[in-house]
């Protein structure tokens, strides 16, 4: 499958659509200035406007699609699927645009606003669904006739197993899983399913082999004596962008969004890597970028007098730089004012505490404001981090918690937060007891994933630093 090229004729399919939209649009308009343009028609194509509009208005478009997240798994999509995106992102992409643009344009002052609403969204809409069908269709029938497929990978060896291969390989419609070979869970001298698919590996073998064989599925089918690996298995495949799909005897052990799939055959819980919709990720990524600029601007002073606290505070540089592990794991700098003494880690990393007697008497008091954090806004620019997410921790204390929690993982599903559910209600830890049990607070924050959820944690993270109740 060339995914780049599917991606492509997507956003090619959608940018001619919108350049029709905007030529009947134009012209539209043109026609209500002059009924009779039909004499002087080509001289429309003269006119600036159109052409301003002719590169701007599939841009819009192109933008609107983007944050909806239409090109993503473009080999995912069904026919019900693009009538939901199409109409989801038309209704909103016309609202912007008659609010913005056509009720204050005085040609359309006295027409009938409603009427030219609706026309122009069932165009948007039908024009667009009727070129992204065109893509969208051939594609679903390459997929049912095994012409195209999903790299997936088996987890288990038994009976489950050997039922869940054949019920999905005598489909008569494919549902596109393309089996590369299976893993086991429980160790064993012979497996049964090893005749029919090769065998790749354990559990513990999941990550190397999923960027190995570029794994865009994986189908847990292990045997009920083997549900206490069922945890071991998610944790290590909700760090990868993989969808799950299981069989319905472990659904108490799932975490992600989910649904159910295999209707006609086997009945699968299909667990989605996306914790969000992809147009609430966009908004959230910009609103992070606005709240941060205005955050920086209107906080210059609040800089510069925390600046001076910290260099008269004590003897070192006025930031703090410290190596945190980020989304997918990735390592970044976060950075402080310095809240501590320069020497305060020579002995070793170490959690703050309440009595801390590394903490300066300002740094102190600008950790009860959290006022130390603020310079992680040029962070949250850059993209390492959000505003909300949960808290970014060193790889020397994960290492720690990982040993005793290994879900701690899926913390490094989204970027960590300048301010989490956590840290709302919880605060700093002190320890790896305490950061495992705040840790349970960023997961109902995972599952729980929102827009209004983020809102929420901002809006108690305000209250408390007013309040000087910082932890």
């Amino acid at each position: 499958m060339n995914k780049k090229l599917q991606r492509i004729k997507y956003i090619a399919v959608d940018i001619i659509t919108a350049e029709f939209i905007w030529i009947g649009f134009f012209l539209y308009r043109q026609y209500s200035i002059d009924p009779n343009q039909s004499n002087n028609f080509y001289e429309n194509f003269t006119d600036k406007t159109f052409w301003y509009g002719f590169v701007l208005y599939p841009l819009f478009w192109y933008l609107i699609y983007i944050m909806a997240g239409m090109y993503r798994r473009v080999y995912k999509k069904t026919r019900l699927v693009e009538v939901k995106e199409t109409a989801g992102t038309s209704i909103i992409g016309m609202l912007i645009l008659f609010f913005f643009l056509i009720l204050e344009d005085p040609i359309f002052a006295s027409t009938n606003q409603t009427k030219l609403f609706f026309i122009f969204l069932f165009s948007q809409f039908l024009l667009t669904y009727i070129g992204r069908l065109s893509i969208t269709h051939p594609t679903i029938k390459k997929i049912h006739a095994r012409k195209i497929g999903f790299n997936t990978l088996l987890i288990g060896s038994g009976d489950n197993a050997l039922n869940v291969f054949g019920d999905l390989e005598n489909q008569k419609n494919s549902s596109g899983n393309k089996f590369i070979g299976f893993v086991n869970a429980e160790k064993s001298d012979k497996y049964k399913i090893e005749s029919i698919l090769p065998y790749l590996g354990s559990i513990s073998d999941l990550p190397q082999l999923i960027d190995e064989y570029a794994v865009e599925e994986v189908v847990i089918a292990i045997e009920k004596s083997e549900s206490k690996f069922i945890i071991s298995i998610i944790n290590e495949l909700e760090f990868f962008d993989v969808v799950i799909k299981i069989i319905p005897l472990f659904h108490d052990y799932i975490f992600g969004k989910i649904k159910t799939t295999g209707m006609y055959l086997t009945p699968f819980i299909e667990i989605s890597p996306d914790l969000m919709p992809a147009w609430q990720f966009s908004v959230k990524r910009i609103l992070d970028i606005s709240f941060s600029i205005l955050a920086i601007v209107f906080l210059i002073p609040i800089f510069i007098i925390v600046a001076f606290g910290v260099k008269l505070s004590s003897p070192g540089s006025i930031i703090f730089t410290q190596e945190r592990v980020g989304k997918n794991g990735r390592k970044f700098k976060m950075i402080k004012f310095r809240s501590m003494y320069s020497n305060a880690e020579d002995n070793g990393p170490q959690l703050s505490s309440k009595i801390d007697p590394r903490t300066t008497k300002f740094g102190a008091f600008i950790r009860k404001l959290r006022i130390d954090e603020i310079p992680q806004f040029f962070i949250i620019l850059k993209g390492d981090m959000s505003i909300v997410g949960p808290r970014p921790e060193r790889e020397y204390f994960i290492n720690q918690i990982v040993e005793r929690a290994p879900h701690f993982k899926l913390m490094q599903k989204v970027k960590p937060g300048m301010t989490s559910w956590g840290q709302v209600k919880f605060g700093y830890a002190e320890n790896i007891e305490e950061m495992i049990v705040r840790m349970q607070y960023d997961i109902l924050y995972l599952e729980n994933m929102s827009l209004a959820m983020d809102f929420k944690i901002m809006i108690w993270t305000v209250l408390i630093v007013f309040q000087g109740r910082g932890k």
